[in-house]
């Protein structure tokens, strides 16, 4: 599918976006002619260079041969429409990741937010109509907080979703789809990071609220959505893969295990909710089951013409439906390998 192409990761030294190049690099999805990984972050690129290089010590090489390399590393931010303009200029697909993600920083810094979230996805939008440039497919990562959203991160990304969606009318000849999931496995700022340094540090643990509950995936499952929404998704599509959630209180409690660490609620932080919902009851209405996924078909009518499948959810699909038992966060916990503290790098499993 992606074999000859050109690729670009927008947010591509992130959590999501390291294992995604990874991925790529396999061949599992066709052999790419380029892979660039375009960010705002110099050191997490130099990083992730050096890294893929197997290179002990740095050497300016590094840097120099860069552009000749199958994975290139762009210095540049989705804010600034020149920059955009320029990475995509040769691209045949895009995944756009780069994204402020934090709760509480978006909620202190909500315009900032809007820079990054709405006007970053604008950006890829406006570049490709106005230079009429021939890319395929672009895939935007949302998340389960564009759902019925409550802060401030939510609501941009629910923008960023409904930005592309609407794309599909004005660059005809680019499919614009988008994912979206719930909190991934030990990802940068999640809340498993977080546990797992108090706990080093001996605590305490500090939880938001004991019933608080999240839909939990590993990066790899995420990748994996957004391979399936490439491979099979329709213009003004998104994809929500079917994924277990679990309670904060359990997740807190299996990471602790038999350590002498205390727990302290500290109630729930600006923005946040109790559960999280990945489809609406407004969108159960439109949403049909494709393999292991539901499928959101677009809110806008145009995009929907010729189109008719019988919804598959009756309600909302919320993470406080179908809660995994302690028994079985810990099973999954430890199947990810969550469970013994060491002093490897959380994300450090992400360039194997």
């Amino acid at each position: 599918m992606l074999t000859g192409k050109r690729i670009v990761i927008t947010g591509g030294t992130g959590s999501l976006g390291k294992v995604l190049t990874r991925r790529l690099l396999t061949g599992e999805v066709g052999k790419p002619r380029k892979i660039i990984v375009f960010s705002r972050d110099e050191a997490k690129q130099h990083q992730m260079r050096v890294e893929y290089m197997n290179r002990v010590a740095v050497t300016d090489e590094v840097i120099y041969r860069n552009f000749e390399q199958l994975l290139e590393f762009r210095i540049g931010d989705v804010r600034d429409y020149d920059s955009v303009v320029s990475v995509l200029r040769d691209a045949d697909v895009v995944f756009h990741a780069a994204a402020l993600k934090q709760v509480p920083a978006c909620e202190y810094f909500p315009f900032e937010a809007v820079r990054t979230n709405v006007l970053g996805p604008q950006n890829v939008v406006r570049a490709i109509c106005e230079f009429g440039l021939p890319i395929d497919t672009v895939v935007g990562i949302s998340t389960d907080k564009a759902c019925k959203p409550v802060n401030v991160m939510g609501m941009t990304k629910a923008l960023l979703e409904r930005v592309f969606i609407r794309a599909n009318l004005d660059c005809l000849q680019t499919r614009f789809v988008c994912v979206r999931y719930g909190n991934v496995l030990a990802s940068r700022g999640s809340v498993i990071p977080l546990f797992r340094e108090q706990i080093r540090a001996g605590g305490p643990v500090t939880i938001t609220s004991l019933g608080m509950t999240r839909f939990l995936l590993s990066l790899e499952q995420a990748v994996d959505t957004v391979f399936a929404a490439l491979r099979e998704a329709q213009r003004g599509e998104t994809y929500i893969p079917r994924v277990p959630s679990a309670r904060i209180g359990d997740i807190a409690e299996a990471l602790i295990g038999k350590r002498d660490v205390k727990t302290e609620v500290v109630g729930v932080r600006p923005g946040e909710k109790l559960h999280e919902i990945l489809v609406s009851e407004e969108e159960s209405h439109r949403t049909s089951s494709r393999g292991e996924y539901y499928v959101i078909h677009p809110i806008l009518p145009e995009l929907r013409s010729g189109r008719s499948s019988a919804p598959v959810l009756e309600q909302e699909y919320s993470s406080a439906d179908d809660v995994m038992s302690f028994d079985n966060t810990t099973e999954l916990l430890e199947r990810h390998g969550l469970l013994t503290l060491d002093d490897r790098p959380l994300d450090g499993d992400l360039l194997r």
